[in-house]
């Protein structure tokens, strides 16, 4: 959480951000030295220079604003880069670089953007989701190609999706359900182009199912819909990327495995796929393949999304949850198993600026 923080600010400046984190601890991703696990935020380590964070299955990532790249939880597969398969339940610095900007982690596959645009990745790669032309496992980052523009990245389960500066839409990894957008289910350990626009902005993804917005505001999904969780309201998967409904006015997105949620440049919130246990946050447990507003606000900023729960936060800093706590991941103090199924208040801060959160039941906060 930053002092003083404004959520209105642009994001691209140095800021000053304290670490928290809740949930399910059993490989000590919550980075706090051990591996109980909390219904409530607690602070990780005392610094403040935190920039961003992301959530893996059961492993932890993220960058200062020095650029240092840290990680800890689970490192069976390699994925917390340090080249080792050792478990850590507190940050560990990756190498000594200085030049990290954006980080993704899903599975046990971890991937990161550096300053200078190139994209590197590290951990699991049984189906070539390193993007690296082979199956082989490693330990520690590396450079997926030669090429310097890579902007936005995702991680999915066994999957890839990026972006690169030209507007151009990429994806590697195992392709079932038609997850790499490429028209078919096959696997592929090297980057791949996804049709031949340029004009993709950014992507999310959870599981087998893929998200991607245009930088004319459109909403595109493609992979796996069992549960609706694509929003084109039905249950068919599909192979290649397609337009959920018709507007043009979509901000950020993000998905669980089955629920997905978003916020439109107005600020409104949006959730669709599998309502078990109140995960889409509308009041009750019904599933929805379609987009539904949730709620009448128009104040909403970011948003993330676990297995059947989310997070959010609101333009004046105060954090929200909704759906499973299993594992005390909604962060609200409350007992195990206390589900919530409409947006619920962490506390009463109003500090917060990013809540992210893991397919592993837990969840990180700014």
């Amino acid at each position: 959480m930053k002092p003083g923080f404004n959520p209105l600010a642009a994001q691209t400046t140095t800021t000053q951000s304290t670490l928290f984190s809740w949930g399910f601890n059993n490989h000590g991703q919550l980075g706090l030295n051990n591996l109980t696990s909390f219904s409530s935020p607690n602070q990780v380590g005392a610094l403040t220079d935190w920039l961003t964070v992301a959530c893996g299955y059961y492993h932890s990532v993220a960058t200062k604003n020095d650029g240092t790249l840290w990680t800890w939880g689970w490192g069976a597969s390699g994925q917390l880069g340090l080249g080792n398969t050792t478990q850590y339940s507190s940050p560990m610095q990756v190498g000594a670089l200085t030049t990290w900007s954006k980080v993704s982690a899903g599975g046990g596959t971890t991937a990161a953007i550096k300053t200078d645009g190139t994209l590197w990745t590290w951990g699991y790669n049984n189906a070539g989701q390193l993007g690296l032309g082979n199956i082989t496992s490693r330990s520690s980052p590396v450079q997926v190609g030669a090429l310097t523009n890579w902007s936005s990245i995702a991680v999915l389960s066994r999957a890839t999706l990026a972006v690169k500066t030209d507007g151009t839409l990429w994806s590697w990894g195992e392709g079932a359900f038609g997850v790499l957008g490429l028209g078919n289910t096959t696997s592929y350990s090297s980057p791949k182009q996804i049709g031949a626009l340029t004009a993709w902005l950014k992507v999310a993804g959870s599981f087998y199912s893929s998200f991607a917005i245009k930088t004319d505001g459109t909403f595109w999904t493609w992979g796996y819909n069992n549960q609706g969780q694509l929003g084109l309201g039905d249950i068919t998967n599909r192979s290649s990327p397609v337009q959920v409904g018709v507007l043009t006015t979509w901000l950020t997105v993000a998905s669980g495995n089955y629920n997905s949620v978003a916020v439109q440049t107005n600020n409104t919130l949006w959730t669709w796929g599998k309502g078990t246990n109140g995960g889409l946050g509308l009041g009750n447990t019904t599933s929805y393949s379609s987009p539904v507003q949730v709620g009448a606000l128009t104040n909403w900023l970011n948003v993330s999304a676990g297995v059947y729960f989310c997070g959010a936060v609101k333009t004046d800093g105060t954090a929200w949850t909704w759906g499973y706590n299993s594992q005390g991941q909604l962060g609200l103090s409350t007992a195990y198993s206390q589900n919530k199924s409409s947006p619920t208040q962490i506390g009463s801060l109003t500090t917060w600026s990013k809540v992210t959160c893991g397919n592993g039941y837990y969840c990180l906060g700014l």
